[in-house]
Order: structure tokens, then C-alpha cells, then sequence
């Protein structure tokens, strides 16, 4: 029997299928989640259910459904989704929903994200562990089910989906200016469903790389983050002369982009760009004291170009959850990670790497129609002020101690300030800093420097690694 303490995450359930991860459990786990989301006020008629392209999914997602239904509640079956289309089911239809997907892992993964209705997310601590915990009794002793069960209706959310991200983002600028050529590497993950449609009509010209759906992503990983499975876009990028470059995850619901020469734009200029651009949007409806939250590893550019957008900059712990919690707490127009997750207000502060992906559309457009020639290099280097060396792992066997040596050895220095609200954060006089965080799940150690060139950043890289590895 699969052992759902080591499946339920913190923030999702992920493992390996069959080992892990099977339909008696996918069956258990929906009808916990029927249960935990009937207590509800106001009570949902239904749960949304979407997936991803992986082998393993129709099987697991219907299996969840059986579980809800048999709880009594229906469920509406939107078929093949990004996540952030499965938020905006949710939030949309004011239903909770679950999201079959394992996101960047490897093939031989799934998983499942679920919200509540309005995309309200649910974690360990909002009821992920109250459903591995019935989930649980429920493989021990059976599921019992309810005299009137619900039942399965399917919906296409695809082209709502689509119209109402264009909906929230003004791409006039498209039409102003030359045609866009722009390369997208779906990975052979969601993207390749939902670009299509989303970019239909716009003045831009799409390359598709690995348009086709397939969750053994034969191409690369459908992980945007490791350099690595960027260098079939970024060589696709020149030798089609392309004005930018996109690359989204297995789920769709990040983002990452590349320029004309085929370099990787940092995720945090796009962060202070979508945050330049939201914030003039909510200044020119009237409203002032406009919050922009941003976690403790994107670029201390993000918070200088907050401020000098009139905004007040937030800064929160890492992971999706603490995002979400502080943009309910401060009502904040927008959020970014260093991961290249973008939260909006107006999209159920839930994640959209598509939406933010319109954002850079429309900002080169706007850039190109003002100055002939104009590129995406161009556009980002007034929000790209920093070096930074990215997330360097380390493996070691005791976390504690290592971070310790590091505050001992920088803590006594003349104006060094530590911050612990995530891991240790060392400022340095120079304006350079670095953070060092544990992994919750792996006994690693996760580095991000950034300093005023690559070359401190490297000697501050070295510094940190030399007593860490040691």
C-alpha cells in the first residue's frame, strides 16, 4: 500500500505511479478531498478535475472523480489543462478543483494540485494533511459512499480560458508594430495546447518547438530552470532571426524567456517588467498604496523598481503558499518568484506563467513601436541591474551546522546584516548577498548569490561553497 505521508507535500501530492502513487489511492484521495471541501461554507456542487498529457493521468484523474462522486458531489471534467487553466476553472465556476500533474518531474511521476473554489490553494496546513489523513483510513477500511452519488459532466474551458487572459492584458501595442517572431518550447508539456489558442489572432508569428504531447518527454525535461533544457530554444532562437524566445514547464504555469541573440532573461527583470506594468494599471484606476510581493531570492532590483513605480514592495518566504497568503493579506496586485511563477490579482492571485508571458508580448510591442528595431535585450536591461549566480545545490549532512558555520563566519564582519526569514540571508557593504536555505525534501543546501558584476559574484560563490562543502 502506497504511503501517503511520503506523497503529500507541502504544498501537493507527487510520486512515483505504481509505487506511489495508484488509482485505489487517486480513488481515496478524491473522496477525502469531497469530504474536506463539503465542509466548506458555502458547500461546492462540484469538483473540478483537469490533467496533464503523462501516460498515467486519464486513469489516475478518473479514479479521483469515482472518489468524488461517490461522495455525493459532481464533477466537472475539463479534459487536457494547464494548471493555471484548472485556477481559472476554479475560479471562474467557483468550484474547487484538483489538477493532475507532476509538473517538471520526470515521466515515471504524477501528482495532484488542488484549490478551493476561486483557486484558493490548499496546503498542509489548510487541509492537505487532513486529506492524507482520511485518505488513508479510507485505504485501511474502504471508502463508504453516499445513497445519491454525483456525477461527471465535461467542459471545455480552453477558449474562455484564452479570452479572458487577453482580456487582461492590452496587446493593441501587437498591432502597432511590426510582426513578432517568437519561438515557443512547450517541452512536449501543456503549452503545446494552450499556446495555440491563446496566441490566435495576435500579430505574432509562432515557431512551435515540441508542440506534441507527451509526458516521456523525449526532447528534454520539461524544466525551464535547468540551463540545460533551454539550449534547443536558445539555438532555435538565432538561426530563425526571432525576436524572443519562451519556454513553459510540463504544466504550463511557468514561464521563461530567452532574447534575440538566444541568452536567458532573468526571471526576476521580468518580475520588476510585469510588476512596472501592473502598477501602472492600478495607478491609472486610482488606487494608491499598491503592494507588489516578491520572495526573499528574486533580485533586490525587483524592490528598487517597485519603488520607483510608486509601489510598496513586499518581500515573503519562498514557495507558492506564502505568495498567495501575503497577496490575500495585502491585496497585492501582482507577485513573482525567482522560479518564474507570476501570481496576479486579477487571476484569483493564482500563478500564470502564460499571463505574464502576454505581459513581455506586450511591452516589446509597445518598446518596438516607439523605437524601429527595438529588442527584447533592449527592453530588459533597465530591469536586469544585477549579477547572480542562480540556485547552486549542495549535499550535506547537516544542514543546521553548515548554515551555522556560515553565520559564524560572516556574522562577526563590519556591516554585514543576517536575516533568517528563509534560510539565512547574509547583506554584505557592497550591496551584495546571498541566501542559503535547506531543501525541505532532500538533504541539500540551496545557494543564490547576487552582486554588482559576474566576477563577485563568483568570488562570494566561492567563499560560501568553500565552507559549506567542506
Amino acid at each position: 500500500m502506497p504511503d501517503l505521508s511520503a506523497i503529500v507535500k507541502a504544498y501537493d501530492i507527487r510520486g512515483v505511479v505504481g509505487d506511489q502513487l495508484d488509482e485505489p489511492t487517486a480513488r481515496a484521495l478524491g473522496a477525502a478531498t469531497a469530504r474536506l471541501v463539503a465542509g466548506d461554507d458555502p458547500a461546492p456542487s462540484a469538483v473540478v478535475v483537469g490533467r496533464d498529457m503523462r501516460d498515467s493521468s486519464p486513469a489516475l484523474a478518473s479514479a479521483f472523480a469515482d472518489g468524488v462522486t461517490g461522495q455525493g458531489l459532481d464533477v466537472v471534467d475539463i479534459g487536457l489543462a494547464s494548471t493555471d487553466m484548472l485556477y481559472y476553472a476554479s475560479g471562474t465556476l467557483d468550484l474547487p478543483g484538483a489538477m493532475f500533474t507532476a509538473s517538471h518531474n520526470p515521466a515515471a511521476y504524477n501528482g495532484i494540485k488542488l484549490c478551493r473554489a476561486g483557486a484558493v490553494p490548499v496546503g498542509q496546513d489548510s487541509g492537505l494533511a487532513t486529506i492524507r489523513d482520511e485518505a488513508g483510513r479510507f485505504l485501511d477500511s474502504g471508502v463508504p459512499e453516499v445513497p445519491s452519488p454525483g456525477a461527471v459532466r465535461t467542459e471545455d474551458m480552453l477558449t474562455g480560458y484564452a479570452r479572458y487572459l487577453r482580456g487582461l492584458v492590452d496587446l493593441t501595442s501587437l498591432d502597432a508594430s511590426p510582426e513578432l517572431t517568437v519561438v515557443v518550447d512547450a517541452g512536449n508539456g501543456m503549452g503545446g495546447h494552450t499556446v495555440p489558442t491563446v496566441f490566435d489572432g495576435l500579430n505574432v508569428r509562432v515557431v512551435p518547438l515540441y508542440f506534441e504531447l507527451d509526458g516521456n518527454f523525449p526532447n528534454h525535461e520539461a524544466n525551464p530552470l535547468d540551463p540545460a533544457n533551454l539550449v534547443d530554444l536558445q539555438k532555435r532562437v538565432v538561426a530563425e532571426g526571432a525576436d524572443l524566445g519562451l519556454a513553459f514547464d510540463g504544466d504550463a504555469d511557468r514561464c521563461f524567456a530567452v532574447d534575440e541573440r538566444g541568452e536567458a532573461v532573468s526571471p526576476s527583470a521580468i518580475t520588476g517588467l510585469v510588476a512596472a506594468r501592473e502598477l501602472a494599471r492600478a495607478h491609472a484606476a486610482g488606487e494608491s498604496d499598491v503592494a507588489v510581493i516578491h520572495n526573499l531570492i528574486t533580485s533586490r532590483a525587483v524592490p528598487e523598481l517597485v519603488a520607483e513605480h510608486g509601489g510598496r514592495a513586499v518581500r515573503t518566504r519562498v514557495g507558492h503558499s506564502f505568495i498567495k497568503q501575503t497577496m490575500a493579506e495585502t491585496g497585492a496586485v501582482f507577485g513573482g518568484e525567482h522560479s518564474a511563477h507570476y501570481y496576479f490579482r486579477d487571476f484569483w492571485k493564482a500563478d500564470s506563467g502564460m499571463l505574464a508571458a502576454l505581459h513581455l508580448l506586450a511591452a516589446l510591442g509597445e518598446h518596438r513601436a516607439a523605437a524601429a528595431g527595438a529588442t527584447v535585450s533592449g527592453l530588459m536591461a533597465g530591469y536586469d541591474r544585477y549579477a547572480a549566480s542562480g540556485e547552486i545545490n549542495s549535499t550535506v549532512d547537516d544542514q543546521a551546522a553548515r548554515v551555522a558555520e556560515i553565520e559564524a563566519v560572516f556574522g562577526p564582519r563590519d556591516g554585514v546584516e543576517l536575516d533568517r526569514l528563509d534560510g539565512l540571508t547574509v547583506s554584505l557593504p557592497d550591496g551584495s548577498w546571498f541566501n542559503l536555505r535547506a531543501s525541505n525534501t532532500e538533504p541539500l543546501l540551496r545557494l543564490n548569490v547576487e552582486a554588482a558584476d559576474d566576477a563577485a559574484v563568483r568570488a562570494l560563490v566561492d567563499e560560501v561553497l568553500a565552507v559549506v562543502r567542506a
